[in-house]
This record gives C-alpha cells, sequence and structure tokens, in this order.
C-alpha cells in the first residue's frame, strides 16, 4: 500500500487560485481540496495507492479586520468547510512588520505571514520520520521548503516526496528537489468546487460566501 500525504501552502495556492480567475473568470476559491488531491492519487500513484491526509497550512489575517472584517469570516468560513470533508488545517499567524519603500524613502505599515512554511516543513519531516505516509506531495511553488525536501529524503530515502504546482507556479529548483512533480490545470479547480450549501456532520449548514 502507498499511503499519501498532501501537504497544501494555503498562501501559495490562493494567490495560484487568484491568477486563474483573472485569466478565466469565474468561481474558483471554493475549492475542494481533498477532492482534487484524490483525482492525482487516482490517476497517478495507482490503484495501491490511497489518500491517507491532506494538511492546509494558512493564517488568519485578523489585521485586515478593522478595514474589510469580510475577509477573515470568509477565510474561517472556507477553513471550517474544508474541515467537513477531512481537511486538516493548521494555522500560522500575521506579524506586524514595516516596510521599507525606496520611492518616498520611508517606512510604510505592514503585516508578514509567519510559521506556516516552518509548520509545513516539520510536518513533512515528521510523517517520514514516523512512518505516517509514504509518499508525501507538497502543493507549493516556494522554494524556500527545498531544504526541508532534501532533508526528508536523507532521512527516510525509502519514502516518496513530489511537488504538485499550483496554477502557474511552476518552478525547475524545487522540480529538481523531489522524485516528481505534477501540475494543477486551471480547469482543475473548476472541476473541484465544494458543493453550496456544505453540511457539516452536526447539521448546520454554511454557504459559499458571495464572490467565490
Amino acid at each position: 500500500m502507498n499511503r499519501i500525504a498532501f501537504l497544501v501552502d494555503g498562501f501559495n495556492l490562493y494567490h495560484s487560485l487568484k491568477q486563474a480567475i483573472a485569466d478565466g473568470g469565474g468561481s474558483l476559491k471554493w475549492l475542494d481540496l481533498r477532492a482534487l488531491c484524490q483525482t492525482y492519487v487516482n490517476s497517478v500513484f495507482g490503484r495501491a495507492a490511497t489518500l491517507d491526509s491532506v494538511y492546509y497550512f494558512t493564517a488568519f489575517a485578523t489585521f485586515l479586520t478593522p478595514t474589510n472584517p469580510g475577509a477573515v469570516t470568509r477565510h474561517r468560513t472556507y477553513v471550517t468547510a474544508l474541515q467537513s470533508t477531512g481537511v486538516q488545517p493548521l494555522l500560522g499567524r500575521f506579524k506586524w512588520k514595516p516596510r521599507w519603500c525606496p520611492h518616498c524613502r520611508r517606512q510604510t505599515p505592514g503585516h508578514e505571514e509567519k510559521e506556516s512554511d516552518v509548520a509545513l516543513a516539520a510536518r513533512l519531516l515528521e510523517l517520514g520520520v514516523t512512518d505516517a505516509a509514504d509518499t508525501i506531495v507538497l502543493v507549493t511553488g516556494d522554494t524556500d521548503l527545498i531544504p526541508a525536501m532534501l532533508a526528508a529524503r536523507r532521512l527516510r530515502p525509502h519514502k516518496q516526496v513530489w511537488v504538485l504546482f499550483p496554477y502557474q507556479r511552476f518552478n525547475v529548483d524545487l522540480r529538481q528537489a523531489a522524485h516528481g512533480s505534477l501540475k494543477i490545470k486551471r480547469q482543475q479547480y473548476a472541476r473541484h468546487q465544494l458543493p453550496d450549501p456544505v453540511q457539516l456532520p452536526d447539521g448546520t449548514v454554511i454557504r459559499k460566501p458571495a464572490g467565490w
């Protein structure tokens, strides 16, 4: 048996979705991650493969609440919908960080997402070292994860580490660090959307946010 775990870089995927929407319009943000990952298990890894787990690494942009209170609400709604399908969210945080503007030569307010990349790298190593998965697929285009991928391969050379590139997020160095790579086409986002509404296990019904 080939137990497959997917580790989804939430912000990398989000920017890919925004690009896909810009390229073709439509409603794509209500993405069914588990169904999307399952298609690759079925088509790429063979009949002996099973989808063991899907982890979603993200953070709530609570700093936006004063100016855009709906942003966090919509994101929380989506995470709740994902959990109802068995996806496991792992949350980082945003930290205030001033940005230097080279044009006006002054600092401007800003925020930086923290901990998600480190959490993803740690889970990658944990899954391999504890024998919790046989193949680990990173859904990302972020090259910062290459050292963790190479470390996982050294520590457990019999395990497989793959990359599933979100739409328009391909990177040669990341591909070379993996045993194999795949690409998500824009049509895959459109094909794998959550139902609207989503019914939670306790009977609660949640609806797709407007504009998603």
